[in-house]
């Protein structure tokens, strides 16, 4: 009994984790985290913020000096020659030695270690720059991170409104093929025993087919929303199963006033940051005109089986391993060097100059996208006003059809009205329900759009 309560438990888990069971009512909430949580190009920006993190630690590297560590040892001649020689492409042999008459083969072991470190120490703030240019692209990639879940959000939440509007749309369907279906029995039944005409029980079959054809099409946008959701909530589709609570009332704080704060936007921080790195860009970019200092120190020891007096006694040499690699020479050397490239300075200022042009359609681009941020917001209580009045408008009408078709069902009953009333009637109604629930709906797309356009989603989220 314990393993199977275990089980139970681990399964309920499970179920909750994913909140996609068809028993078990999926929140708003629930579908906006796991968008946040699944969402493939979330995922991958995230990543991008990593590797951005990763090139600023590898800036920062960058200023460290350069130590390297040498060592080999060689067996070859040391035959010399007077004379101009370019080692092309590096195949030139270093072999040290007398210009002697003849060609020898004598040989012998040699060997060469060294340490030589070399400092860049003082760049006139390039290094600074570029360390300054890989924080601004870490910034830029994490405002990318957060404006990319904020529109991701806004785009589930959307999605999740627009599916639960079509749910109840084909809910309102299948109530209007019920209707149909008992106006047709009724119809087929007074045809029968010939109190009405039989085209009228034909009407009532062909009202029935466009009844279920209306609601074959509204399952099937249903679905294709579905769809959607499941896509952006990163999971696998499915028949959700949404909360529909909260659609029938009025969001408290939709008539709120919010005003943009443009350095708050998600949105409008990202386009900020893309000109921050324009203008650290164009920074480094001209700190490229200047020298850089350099400090360098090489420590060197030398070994060669060939002896000092080898230059009078061709025979002095030997051709032991352990006496050709021990070292018997040693040098240092230490200095401090200036490397300047005047021709930089040329080449570099197309470079600034195109960097510029960068940072001004940059700025063209956050200005563009403000002017349009600031449209929506100004739309968005128009929008708010609009779903009102439609919101409390939907009931009365709903109401006033359902009292028309009653009343033509009515008197079709006792035969004082003709077919044709009520099937018009029928239809009105019909309209009215789809109309009331696409204005429930509109009324939460609406605060959903000032929110989007003011920034601030928690104006959306906290009314669930």
């Amino acid at each position: 009994m314990k393993k199977i309560n275990v089980a139970a438990i681990l399964i309920g888990l499970l179920i909750s984790k994913t909140g996609l069971s068809q028993t078990q009512t999926l929140s708003m909430k629930d579908a906006l985290n796991a968008g946040l949580s699944n969402y493939g190009t979330i995922k991958a920006k995230a990543n991008y913020v990593n590797a951005s993190k990763a090139s600023v630690e590898q800036s920062k590297r960058d200023y460290l000096p350069n130590v390297v560590l040498s060592a080999q040892q060689d067996y070859g001649t040391v035959n010399g020659q007077n004379g101009p020689l370019y080692g092309f492409g590096g195949f030139g042999v270093a072999s040290s030695g007398l210009p002697l008459n003849t060609q020898n083969w004598n040989a012998a072991f040699g060997a060469l270690y060294l340490a030589n470190i070399n400092w860049e120490f003082f760049t006139f703030g390039r290094t600074r720059e570029k360390i300054k240019v890989a924080k601004a692209t870490l910034q830029r990639d994490e405002n990318d991170l957060a404006q990319e879940k904020f529109q991701h959000q806004v785009k589930v939440a959307a999605a999740y409104l627009t599916l639960l509007a079509y749910q109840k749309i084909t809910f309102s369907q299948e109530k209007n093929l019920e209707r149909a279906l008992i106006f047709k029995t009724n119809a087929v039944a007074r045809s029968k025993n010939g109190l009405i005409a039989g085209v009228d029980s034909s009407l009532a079959n062909a009202e029935v087919s466009n009844a279920k054809i209306a609601l074959t099409r509204a399952k099937d946008a249903e679905q294709e929303q579905a769809n959607k959701l499941a896509v952006l909530m990163g999971v696998t589709p499915t028949e959700f199963k949404l909360d529909s609570s909260f659609v029938s009332r009025v969001p408290a704080s939709i008539l709120n006033s919010s005003t943009l704060k443009e350095s708050e936007h998600p949105v409008l921080t990202f386009y900020k940051s893309r000109m921050d790195i324009a203008r650290e860009q164009t920074k480094f970019f001209r700190r490229q005109y200047y020298p850089t200092l350099s400090m360098f120190g090489i420590i060197q020891d030398r070994a060669s089986g060939f002896q000092a007096a080898y230059t009078q006694d061709q025979t002095a040499f030997s051709q032991d391993y352990i006496t050709g690699i021990t070292p018997t020479r040693g040098n240092y050397l230490v200095g401090i060097g200036l490397n300047w490239n005047l021709t930089t300075i040329a080449r570099n200022s197309a470079q600034v100059k195109s960097q510029k042009y960068i940072s001004d359609a940059l700025q063209n681009e956050y200005e563009l996208a403000n002017q349009q941020i600031k449209a929506q917001l100004a739309l968005s209580d128009t929008k708010i006003k609009n779903a009102l009045d439609n919101y409390n408008e939907a009931p009365m009408q709903v109401k006033a059809a359902t009292d028309a078709y009653n009343q033509k069902n009515a008197l079709y009953k006792n035969g004082l009205t003709t077919i044709v009333d009520v099937t018009q009637t029928l239809y009105t109604l019909n309209r009215a329900e789809t109309d009331r629930d696409i204005a429930y709906s509109n009324v939460w797309q609406a605060l959903l759009l000032k929110a989007a356009a003011a920034g601030d989603l928690e104006l959306f989220i906290k009314e669930f």
